[in-house]
């Protein structure tokens, strides 16, 4: 999922503030944007693990544009931040699903030449979380 960031440099002038609006109360301090983005990816994981055990739905991303829209202050930076939700939905299950021939041979040469994908149901929930996440 693509959580969206702001970044706010701090009246000290030497950090920056990074909060994911999606996520309330995840957020961090760090001396560099670039230093920020990398560990903000630990305290996501970090804030996604405490919705996980207490059965809590993950929220879902909005988009950049929502919040720019939605913010009157001037001197926020935002960026896009990916981060793999799925091991945060739940146990998983093994369901039968039936797909048509060429459709299966797509999603395998996808998965075979892909670093992003380890196998092909990996790729299916992927396919059908940012399906869900579609508004409308």
């Amino acid at each position: 999922m693509n959580y969206p960031v702001s970044i706010l440099k701090l009246q000290d002038l030497q950090t920056y503030q990074l909060s994911v609006p999606d996520l309330p109360g995840c957020q961090i301090t760090s001396n560099s944007i670039s230093q920020g983005l990398a560990e903000l990816g630990e305290a996501i994981a970090a804030h996604l693990t405490i919705l996980a055990e207490y059965g809590e739905s993950i929220p879902h991303a909005k988009s950049v544009d929502h919040y720019v829209e939605a913010n009157s202050e001037q001197n926020v930076i935002w960026a896009v931040i990916e981060f793999d939700i799925t091991p945060y939905l739940g146990r998983s299950h093994k369901i039968n699903v039936t797909l048509p021939e060429l459709l299966i041979k797509q999603i395998d040469d996808k998965v075979s030449k892909s670093v992003e994908y380890k196998t092909r149901s990996g790729f299916i929930a992927k396919a059908c979380v940012v399906e869900l996440n579609k508004t409308g």
